[in-house]
């Protein structure tokens, strides 16, 4: 080892945070390591895109928790025509349809809330967050007293494939946990969209998103108080979106426990 090398003042801020910061070079080029842990975080994101769901193993885990579980297909009949055509990841196959239907005859009053679980682009993510996040969230929503929607499991949906299941349930509000575009450091990365009134031919102006719920991301915990903050502001004010921003008071190490968590919002 050559003691007379400068320390590396990035050394301490690497240990912060899983983004590729000073990686270092060897003449114009990176490293061998830096490269070959770059090929390694391209495979492990290409694998989470085309991993199957276990719908199997997820099921048992949904109803262990007490839900009852709706499998259901997007129009897009495999993973080939999933990646190439977007739209048909967004609207329900015809049996599928028929299922809700059918459901919907036998509980004509509807729901409070729908739950849909799609795989999107990252089954992994689902595999590994869902159960736990859901299980957080019933924690924290039992005193609200929503009726529940039958759990959906989509296969091969993107986002805008809850609304159609929500709208054929007569669900008023719509939840989708989905499996978000893995990137080089989170190829499990899962993704909460919520819905307001939803129905077919909404776009993402009439949604909010919360992402990145993960281990190493935004925690169970957090995303759930997130979540409810904005089904209890939606409920109260019957719009979601860019309209209902997300302004829940979260505590932070350094405000002596006054609430006032959140420096984004003006007092």
């Amino acid at each position: 080892m050559n003691d007379d090398l400068p320390a590396n003042p990035w050394a301490a801020l690497r240990k912060l945070t899983p983004a590729r910061i000073a990686l270092g070079r060897t003449g114009t080029s990176l490293p061998t390591e830096a490269q070959l842990d770059f090929q390694f975080a391209h495979a492990q994101a290409r694998d989470a895109v085309h991993l199957p769901l276990d719908q199997r193993e997820l099921t048992r885990g949904l109803e262990a928790q007490g839900h009852q579980v709706l499998h259901l297909h997007s129009a897009a009949p495999d993973r080939h025509t999933y990646l190439q055509r977007p739209d048909l990841g967004r609207r329900l196959d015809e049996r599928s349809v028929g299922v809700l239907r059918e459901h919907a005859k036998a509980h004509p009053d509807g729901y409070d809330l729908a739950l849909v679980i799609a795989d999107g682009l990252s089954a992994l993510a689902v595999q590994k967050h869902s159960l736990a996040f859901l299980q957080r969230l019933r924690e924290q929503s039992a005193v609200d007293g929503w009726s529940l929607a039958p759990l959906s499991i989509v296969e091969q949906g993107r986002v805008a494939v809850a609304d159609e299941v929500a709208e054929l349930l007569g669900a008023r509000m719509v939840v989708i946990l989905i499996g978000e575009r893995p990137g080089l450091s989170s190829p499990d990365s899962l993704g909460l969209y919520f819905t307001y009134a939803p129905k077919v031919g909404l776009n993402d102006a009439y949604r909010n998103c919360i992402s990145n719920v993960r281990l190493e991301g935004l925690s169970y915990g957090l995303a759930a108080h997130k979540l409810l903050y904005l089904m209890r502001e939606a409920s109260r004010r019957k719009l979601s979106g860019v309209n209902l921003k997300d302004e829940a008071q979260m505590a932070t190490l350094d405000d002596n426990g006054s609430g006032k968590g959140n420096f984004l919002i003006a007092e």
